[in-house]
């Protein structure tokens, strides 16, 4: 009983080894693709049909891209900067906002405390697409379209972030917070003293998907001003450019995959012990 039982358990775990390898693969062709694209030359481009390598691997798509985006009105190096410092600020903000709203949420008792609970965990179901429109109504009313800020506060605060910091934080034992109160530690001490440092894990998937979303986030929606424009806003347009400027555009597309890759494989191991917290299976 216990051999059948043995191998079906080796049976079920090579069932999941090769659907999740199989997974990896699909999830990898879409980055593979890009980064082929990038080192292609112009002539192997309007191959038909395509090939999924290149014959001639070349990096001049990357200094192409430097040499387009240097001619513009406004250097590559002022849309680095806009998108380094929308998403700095947002990640930073979104971590406090989300942090010190999760606390009041989780370890504080007020009226309708459960009903904004109920509501946060609604809000997860929109995509903000919807609010395109009243987002917009609002910047407006307070004079900052055209202005960095009007992509840095919508993006403060995320039903996601606070959600998971929410979840995390509510494991803390309420008898530290007492004790703590007893002490006479106010709850401001207590959330950044004592909870939050305790609160790496959940911070850590929180600047991950803060980071991710503030970098890739386009700006023609508020910006119009060219000095104030993001990278990805750039990139899409040098692909608008045509068939012609196709390299340059997979070139950049690769450049903008580095930095939240990077946060990525520094964060990565924090994302599962949250996702447990959190009670998302």
């Amino acid at each position: 009983m216990g051999y059948i039982k043995t191998r079906s358990q080796k049976s079920g775990s090579v069932f999941i080894f090769i659907f999740l390898i199989t997974a990896g693969i699909f999830m990898l062709i879409p980055i593979y693709l890009t980064v082929v694209m990038a080192i292609k030359p112009v002539e192997e481009i309007f191959l038909f049909p395509p090939e999924i390598y290149t014959f001639h691997p070349t990096l001049d798509n990357f200094r192409d891209m430097f040499e387009v985006m240097n001619n513009s009105r406004v250097s590559f190096w002022r849309y680095i900067f806009n998108s380094l410092t929308v998403t700095l600020s947002v990640t930073v903000l979104q971590c406090a906002f989300s942090s010190m709203a999760a606390f009041v949420l989780a370890k504080c008792r007020f009226p309708a405390d459960k009903l904004i609970n109920g509501i946060i965990v609604v809000a997860l179901l929109y995509q903000s697409n919807v609010i395109y429109i009243m987002q917009y109504l609002i910047m407006s009313k307070m004079g900052i379209i055209d202005n960095p800020l009007a992509l840095i506060f919508p993006s403060v605060a995320s039903p996601m972030s606070l959600f998971l910091m929410r979840q995390s934080i509510s494991q803390v034992p309420d008898s530290v917070i007492e004790a703590a109160k007893m002490d006479g530690a106010g709850l401001f001490r207590i959330c950044w003293q004592i909870v939050v440092p305790n609160q790496k894990p959940a911070l850590m998937t929180v600047v991950i998907f803060a980071f991710q979303s503030s970098w890739n986030m386009h700006s023609d929606s508020f910006i119009f001003q060219e000095q104030f424009k993001t990278l990805p806003t750039v990139v899409n347009q040098v692909a608008a450019s045509g068939l012609a400027r196709a390299g340059t555009a997979m070139a950049a597309s690769v450049f903008m995959l580095i930095p939240p890759a990077i946060v990525f494989m520094f964060a990565q191991k924090y994302i599962i012990e949250t996702m447990v917290y959190s009670g998302i299976k």
